[in-house]
């Protein structure tokens, strides 16, 4: 399989996005969902996408040591060369590599300025010039409006735009607008909003804000086994 079959497979273009980019230089996509249902999956599996299309993403992992968010990119690479039987995967895997950087942080030590001069030390240095990031882990309690503002700035002037995910529980109530409880008092921050639903044996992909797939199109699903997302006809992306 050629590198352009696996850019096809983006998932976002089967939820209305047509264009290669879903968000643009300083916006924020956000994935919710509750814990162990597959946010991190999700949000690997997009960023894949952008190394495919030789886009660098800077991985933020709050939780999560280096190895063990390496180890997501890799099953999921490996698990779709799988399901298609990419006989070049390992060489494929080698030229994307590159366009990846992991960067963790403990929760009590992140900060937008302490990202700033990290997000400086790369780029002055030659090191690594992000053009998405990916942000696990941050806790979207009532004082995250004031780092989310502070970032998007950031994002701004460095010419990235972010996606987050974003834990969600189950007691807690939607608002009047169906958007999960974290986000229903930032929503404004953010262009895109994809909640992963689980749903008897299945977890839909359903799209809160920023675009609906075309109503004759098959509903997208986050596969519980590969964390693969896929649609209902079984296609994987």
């Amino acid at each position: 399989m050629l590198k352009k079959d696996f850019i096809l497979r983006n998932p976002l273009r089967l939820m209305g996005h047509e264009t290669e980019e879903i968000l643009t230089e300083g916006e924020f996509g956000a994935v919710l969902a509750r814990a162990g249902v597959g946010k991190t999956a999700f949000l690997v599996q997009l960023a894949l996408n952008n190394m495919l299309r030789n886009k660098n993403v800077l991985h933020i992992s709050l939780d999560d040591p280096v190895k063990k968010v390496s180890l997501w990119y890799e099953d999921l690479f490996q698990n779709i060369a799988n399901k298609y039987n990419v006989k070049e995967a390992d060489q494929l895997w080698e030229t994307i590599l590159p366009h990846r950087f992991i960067m963790t942080f403990k929760i009590e030590g992140f900060s937008v300025p302490k990202l700033t001069e990290r997000l400086t030390d790369l780029t002055e240095q030659g090191i690594f010039f992000p053009q998405m990031i990916l942000i696990d882990g941050l806790p979207f309690d009532e004082t995250v409006r004031k780092p989310l503002s502070g970032l998007k700035v950031l994002a701004k002037n460095h010419s990235i735009h972010v996606w987050f995910a974003v834990r969600i529980h189950r007691h807690e109530k939607p608002d009047q607008d169906g958007m999960p409880l974290p986000l229903s008092q930032i929503a404004d921050l953010f262009e895109v909003a994809i909640q992963l639903q689980p749903i008897e044996k299945e977890i839909h992909v359903k799209a809160l804000k920023g675009g609906t797939a075309p109503s004759d199109h098959p509903a997208l699903l986050l596969d519980p086994s590969t964390m693969l997302i896929k649609d209902t006809t079984g296609n994987i992306y």
